[in-house]
Parts: structure tokens; sequence; C-alpha cells
């Protein structure tokens, strides 16, 4: 990110006097804080030179991530079923490179889901619960009350228990067989001796554990023919054995110590008792409960190969991440010769464990040591090129960031043989450290020469070279992926050290517009400081502590919060009704940079207030930042301030993972309770989106009448209204859509507009649809949506100015791609058409995208490479219609 910026770090300019004080006082308390992407300003060098590069991501970044994608699918198509799951994690790899978090959480559930052993079910579904961490209520998943993966195959039924904590240390107690003075008359009465205790046991019964025991006790041997024996040394004590007497007899455990229970398992193993062994390893494998239960009784499973033992403790393990890991006794586990060995010889190794803990590692700190450990470990299993190129890169990656660079050089060429061309990158990265800018820059320009072109390699290449150069390639990284953000933070920089400050908000903004991340809202608080918008600085600081509360600026030197309270004095004081109604115009005015502010600041003064965090969550999720989205709902459930309120939000919880069924039970729980506007709205937006049919269309309005009824304020019955409307419009009862639309505007619901519009265009008036929909543009500060939907409603010569415009505003958007390429495929302009598709396909795996450009390719007689769109369109959505008919069409032309 960007440095400090004193004023003799940027500009002389008089306006921006107010950094270096600002500054001053902040570094003057300065309070140790979490560390941003930002170097130690200095006073000499430029604010350009403060940037820190972009990093080397370990990521599996394919130059053509569609063929790639196609690849797997075509093998998933062949491949048996134990290969399934392996061929699902690699395409997890992929779509989590492309930032596409959903459909790589789905790819994990299909390597569950095709799972053939119990190991792997254990490692997919921990690393399915790691990736949703956060999206729990108390800790339990939502909606899984299954029970854990090692009890799908241990036999428990055979053991008749109530199981004790694992880390209580109870004194063995005197146990006595009923009996044991009487006169042991029976021929099957045998005594066993261990260290001066005595053991009744019954011949025939402890002959039948084993083979083994049956000989001695049966056979040729000396205690055969006694009935007393001597069996002090054996490796099991008096109480020990009294458990394998009554193991003879029942087939069955009673409740005992664990230290007990693993001595009896030993026994087991070294007289080949294998029903006792099974009884044991599966009455241990039921008393792990806990990291530390798992802890105390792992290595003693590994040492008896307790299969059931290990499955329950490695389940643990995997659960705690990423915690369990900084537990000195657990790593060692994964890395150390000795243990990895007993647990790959009891068949808990695999690729996919140490790539879950590999990853892990990384998160929580890319360059230790346990990172490159269990890195190394998961080489030894990688069988793919892909597997193999994806491992080696991510070890280039850390032994860069510990720069061990020659070590790193060779990790990320062995990378890029495998195919992995994005570890070229890595590469001109480690020579650009070693002091050799130009080898950089000649690496870097023969990827981008000896590869189909990416904007990261155009931003690689950036790095190496200065002046007009520099800006060229940041250009041309920005124009094949817009979605860099670091070319803007350059050129914003840029504009900066030239003084030019508006210009560099500028700048900044275009990122900004449709991706909110903190790095970029410090830079353009930065940027406010200059020209002393304090209020603008204040905004943009809320809404960065609403993303990550705990950020630090100034090269992680001084928290957020702090600057916040320094510049808090220097802008006007809101009361709570001031607060209402700033919020109010900003939500009126679509801009959730500005309403975001708003709550953080209301939350200062309310903050057990749930509705403030529900409202939060909200904006986030319009904002795209659905972690930070979870999080402010959570908080919202546990500040809630009735039972009925907290099943609202448990319900919204249940909602945005995926429950749409447990969500509607949540909101009628709440209703039971009370009616309240938003357990109606939760009730009617999830039924509306579980089901279109005539008769729950007519509950949903039901339900939207309902919660108008109730008490709320005017922002959420807009949104009700606005709701309602649609609802109307599906059911082509326009005039009652109008009717909801225009009450909606009345209590400012800005995008009401739209609905309104559509409205005009379904009755034939395009002129009013097209009106409606530019006073829409001229009120939002976000208004991509309102250019593209406006482009519906205009004339055919304006309706590129509008696309070209949604495209510049927000790239991400690709219906504008679509209608271009359409067109000029009308126009015949085949080739024009597909590039104009493929743009997209640049920087966003989009689903219709993808079948639109394999549907070009198929009329064009191109089938390979439509067949290839259709194969990744379907590892987008397994289920599309139109992608599987394609397919099948166009690979009966093979």
């Amino acid at each position: 990110m960007f440095g400090t910026m004193r004023a003799s770090d940027a500009c002389k300019n008089n306006r921006i006097h107010a950094i270096g004080g600002i500054e001053n006082q902040l570094l003057s308390k300065g309070k140790a804080g979490k560390a941003t992407h930002m170097e130690p300003a200095s006073h000499t060098s430029s604010c350009v030179a403060k940037l820190v590069d972009p990093p080397i991501k370990p990521l599996f970044k394919p130059v053509d991530y569609v063929e790639t994608l196609a690849e797997i699918h075509e093998e998933l198509e062949s491949a048996e079923e134990h290969e399934k799951s392996g061929l699902y994690l690699e395409q997890s790899f992929l779509f989590r490179g492309l930032g596409e978090l959903k459909l790589m959480r789905r790819s994990l559930r299909s390597a569950y889901q095709h799972a053939v052993t119990s190991h792997e079910r254990i490692v997919y579904a921990s690393w399915l619960k790691y990736e949703r961490r956060g999206e729990e209520l108390d800790n339990k998943p939502l909606c899984d009350n299954r029970k854990a993966e090692f009890l799908r195959t241990a036999t428990v039924s055979s053991c008749t228990f109530q199981p004790v904590d694992v880390c209580t240390r109870m004194p063995d107690a005197d146990i006595h067989l009923e009996g044991c003075l009487m006169s042991r008359v029976s021929e099957d009465a045998v005594v066993f001796h261990i260290d001066g205790e005595q053991v009744y046991c019954n011949r025939q019964k402890m002959a039948s554990l084993s083979s083994p025991f049956h000989a001695m006790l049966n056979g040729c041997f000396t205690e055969s023919r006694t009935s007393d024996i001597e069996f002090s040394g054996n490796g099991i004590s008096a109480p020990g054995l009294r458990l394998v007497e009554k193991f003879s007899k029942t087939g069955r455990l009673e409740q005992t110590t664990p230290n007990v229970v693993m001595e009896v398992l030993a026994f087991a193993n070294r007289f080949f008792c294998e029903k006792m062994r099974d009884a044991c390893d599966n009455y241990l494998a039921a008393m792990v409960h806990s990291l530390q239960d798992a802890t105390v009784l792992i290595e003693s499973g590994l040492v008896e190969n307790a299969q059931a033992l290990i499955a329950a403790c490695l389940q643990v393990f995997l659960h705690e991440l990423p915690g369990s890991l900084q537990v000195p006794q657990v790593a060692r586990l994964f890395y150390d010769a000795e243990w990895r060995d007993k647990l790959r010889l009891a068949g808990h190794s695999s690729f996919a464990l140490y790539s879950l803990l590999s990853h892990v590692a990384m998160e929580e700190d890319s360059s230790s040591d346990l990172s490159a450990n269990l890195l190394e470990q998961m080489r030894g299993y990688a069988v793919s090129d892909r597997q193999k190129s994806l491992v080696l890169h991510q070890l280039g990656c850390v032994m860069l960031a510990k720069k061990h660079y020659a070590e790193a050089q060779e990790l990320l060429l062995g990378a890029a043989q495998f195919g992995h061309a994005y570890s070229l990158a890595g590469v001109a990265r480690v020579k650009y450290k070693c002091g050799q800018r130009q080898a950089a820059f000649t690496e870097a320009t023969a990827i981008i020469s000896g590869y189909k072109q990416c904007g990261w390699m155009f931003q690689e290449r950036s790095l190496y070279c200065t002046g007009n150069e520099k800006l060229l390639d940041l250009d041309k990284a920005t124009e094949l992926d817009p979605t860099l953000p670091y070319p803007y933070k350059y050129r914003a920089a840029l504009l900066m050290h030239e003084q030019k400050v508006p210009e560099a908000i500028v700048e900044i903004n275009r990122i900004l517009g449709f991706k909110v991340t903190p790095d970029c809202l410090e830079l353009r608080i930065y940027f406010c400081l200059a020209i002393q918008d304090y209020a603008g600085a204040v905004r943009d600081l809320r809404a960065l502590l609403t993303l990550d509360p705990s950020y630090a600026m100034y090269s992680g030197r001084v928290s957020a919060t702090q600057l916040l309270e320094l510049l808090s004095q220097h802008v006007d004081q809101w009361t709570k009704a001031d607060c209402w109604m700033q919020l109010y115009d900003r939500w009126s005015s679509v801009d959730d940079i500005g309403s975001l502010a708003v709550v953080h600041q209301m939350l200062e003064s309310d903050p057990g207030k749930g509705l403030l965090f529900f409202r939060q969550s909200l904006l986030l999720l319009r904002l795209n930042c659905p972690k930070a989205a979870m999080r402010s709902l959570r908080l919202a459930r546990e500040h809630a301030n009735s039972e009925h309120e907290r099943l609202v939000y448990e319900g919204w919880i249940l909602y945005d993972t995926g429950h749409r069924q447990e969500a509607l039970l949540k909101a009628e729980e709440s209703i039971a309770l009370q009616r309240s506007f938003e357990a109606f709205f939760l009730k009617a937006y999830a039924l509306a989106d579980t089901s279109l049919d005539e008769s729950s269309s007519a509950k949903v309005v039901e339900l939207l009448e309902e919660a108008l009824k109730c008490p709320s304020d005017g922002l959420r019955k807009g949104q009700a209204l606005n709701n309602l409307g649609s609802v109307y419009v599906d059911c082509e009862k326009f005039e009652l859509a109008a009717d909801c639309y225009v009450s909606a505007l009345k209590i400012r619901h800005t995008r009401a507009h739209q609905g309104l519009a559509r409205v005009h265009f379904l009755q034939g008036d395009r002129k009013s649809a097209y009106e409606e929909m530019t006073k829409l543009i001229e009120k939002a500060c976000n208004n991509a949506t309102a250019y593209e939907k406006r482009s519906e409603y205009c004339d055919r010569d304006t309706i590129m100015a509008d696309l070209n415009m949604v495209t510049q505003i927000d790239p991400l958007r690709t219906y504008p791609y679509r209608y271009r390429a359409a067109v000029a495929m009308d126009n015949h302009k085949e080739e024009e058409a597909i590039a104009e598709l493929s743009k997209a396909l640049a920087f966003k795996a989009d689903l219709h995208v993808l079948h639109l450009r394999a549907a070009f390719y198929e009329c064009t007689g191109d089938v390979p490479s439509a067949l290839r769109d259709c194969r990744a369109a379907l590892s987008v959505d397994p289920n599309h219609q139109d992608s599987l008919e394609l397919r099948s069409r166009v690979h009966s032309r093979l």
C-alpha cells in the first residue's frame, strides 16, 4: 500500500501541510497495530516510491483457466470413482485462484461427496468447516447434526459405557470379582497372578479371545495344565486384565479410565485379540471430544495403529484449525519423520490432507517454517502435473517470503516446467529482489511474448520499468484485467506526487466503485487528508473499520481507530437524529460507503443495537463483502434485544449460507413469538426464493402486506414496497405494482425508480421508462445498474453508450459484453464477437458468457472450442440445461 504521506513526500502545497501535523500527533502516541501493506515513510522519497509491490500469490493461476477447467471436466467424465475427489480438489484450487470462493466451496463439497475413504471424508468435511468458519451458530454446524466421520466405520455398538474425561486421572478402583473368595471348583477356572494380585478368569472364555490365548490355555504349553499362571511382565496390570476378563465373558467393555483401556488395547495387539482391539479402539475414539483429548491420545493411537482413535483425533485437529497447528505436539505429527510415517501407515496421509494444512499455515504466516515443512510433505504426495505445479509454486512463494531466493527460483522454475506460467512472474521477482532489474524485465517480457496475454503479466513487467513505459504497461494491465488494484493505486499515487489530488481521488474511485478493499480506502483517506477533507477521511475510516476493525495505518504504526479519534475532533458532531437524517440521505442516494460510515457512527453511541448491525450487514452485501457481512450479522444476533429478534437474525444467517427452508422455520418461530416487520419480511424473502408458483406468489404478497402493517422505519418499508411491486409485476398486476413503487419513492427508496420504469415499459411506454431510469442515474452514487437497465429502454443508437458506461463504472457486470458480442455476431463479425466475450472471461468465470461463446464457436464451425467452453460452463454450473444440450450437440459432431 501507500506509505506515510508527509508534505515533503508528496508535494509542497500549503493545502496538505495538515498531514504532517496529524501524523506527528498520531505517531507520538504510537500504538502497535496490525501491519498493513505499507512501507516506512522517508522524508525524501516520493509518495509513488512507497507503494508496495503486488505479491506473488500462492495460488493456482493457469494462463488459460477455461482450457484447464475443460480438461478437468473431461477427466471427470471418464474417471474412476476413487479418482474424482482429487480432480474436484484440483478444480477447487483453480476457482480459488480466480477468486470464485462460492464455486471453490462447491468443488470441495463435490470432493467430499465422491470421497471413498473415511480419511478423505474427514479431510474434505474439515476443509469445508474451515472455509465456513464464522457462519455457524454456537460453534455448531447450522444444519448438520451428523455424527463424526469416523463413527461411520466405528463399531461402537459393542461398547456400553459412559465415557469419562480423557484428561481426568482417576485412581484405579479396587475391583473384585463376585465370589472371588469362593473356592473355584470348575475345571475352567484359572487364576492369573500379576505383581502380587490375583485375577480369576474362565479358561475357555479367555481362550476364545485369540489363537495365541487358545494355544496357551488349551494347547501343549505349561499354562494349559495349571490353574495358576504367573502373568507379570506381559505389559498389563491387574485392573487391565480384570477388564479383559469381563470382555471375555460379555464382549463389552465396562466403564473405566482411558489409561486402562489403552493398556488393554496394547495387550490386545500383542496377543492378536482382534475383537477386543476394535472395542478398545472404538471406546477411546468416542472419548475424543476436545483438542486436549486428541493431543493426549493421538500418539498412543499411532503406536497401536488404532484406526478409529487416529481418525477421531485427526478429525478434532482439523476441525480446530487454525488453532490446532499452534500446538507444538500437533504440528509435529505432520512433519516429524517418525510420527509422519506412522500416520502414513495408518492410512491418514494424503495430498488433500497436506493441501489443507499448508493452506491454513500460509494464511496464518506465509513465511513460517511450518508452512515450508507442510508444503514439503504435500510435495511428496503430488501426482498430477497440476498438483506438482501448485505445490512447487506455493513452496517457491514461501521461500520468496523467507528471502531464500536461490531456493525460490529453483522451485518456481520447477512449477513453470509443469505448465504453471504464473510462477515465471515469481522468477522475475526473485531476480529483481537480487538486484537484477534488467534480467527481471527481460523475464517478464518473455512471459508476455510466450503466452496468451493476461493483465498480471503487464503488471509484473511494470515493476521493472519507469516513466511512460511503466504507465503503458499498467494501462494495458487494467485493460486486460480491470480488477487488479495495483495499477489504480500507482496512477493515483503518481497524480498525488504531481500535486493533482482531486484527480488522484478520481482515479482511486474508479476501483472503489466496484471493488471496495481496505487498502484502497486507506489510500483515499490520505488523499482526503491532503486537501484537508476531514469529513471524507472520517467517512472512509469508518467504512474501513467496518471491513476490518483491527486495521492499522502509517506502515502499521497507528491503528485506524486512533486516527478516527483524532480526526473526529475536526468534523461536526452529529446527534442521533442527525445520524438518522444522514443515513436517509445516503441510503436514498445509493451511497453505500457513506451509509456504512453513518451506521458505524451510530453504533459508537448505541453498540447494543442489533438492528444497526443488521443494516450494516445489508450494506456490506451490496458492496460484495460477504465475510464482513456475516460478521455483522452474527453481531446483530449477539446484540438482539429479544428472542424473536434473535430468531430473525439466525434466519438470515441460515438464508445467506444456503439453508432456505431452515430460514423459513426461523421466521415462523419468530412470528409465533411476536409479529414483526423483519420476521414477515424474512419469511416473504425466503419463500420467494424457494418457490415461484402462483400460490406462493400470493403468499409472498400476503406476507409483505403483513410486514408493512408492523412498525418499522421508512428505509425498510421502502424495501418491502419495492419487493411487493416486483411480485405484482411478475403476476402482471401493473397498476398495483406502480402504486407500490410510487409509495416507495415517497419515502425516498430511490431504487423504486427501476421497478416503476419496468412497469412503464411493460405497459408499452418506453419513453417514460427511459425517463424513470434517468432519474435513478441522476440520484444514485452507484449507478452502474441504472445505466444497464436504462439501456433496455434506449433507442438502438444510444444503447451502446449506456452499456459502455456500465463497463467503465463496473467492469464486472457481464451483460454489456454479451450484448456487444451479440450485436457483432448479428453483423457477421464473428471474430469481434468472440473477442468481446473473451475480454470478460479474462477476469471473470461467468456461466452465461462461457455458454454464449460456446454457441458462437459452434456457429463458426469450431467444434473443439465450443466443446471446451461447454465443459468449462458445466464446471461452473453442472446443471445448466442449455450448456448440457449444447455439449451433447457439439460432442456428436466430433
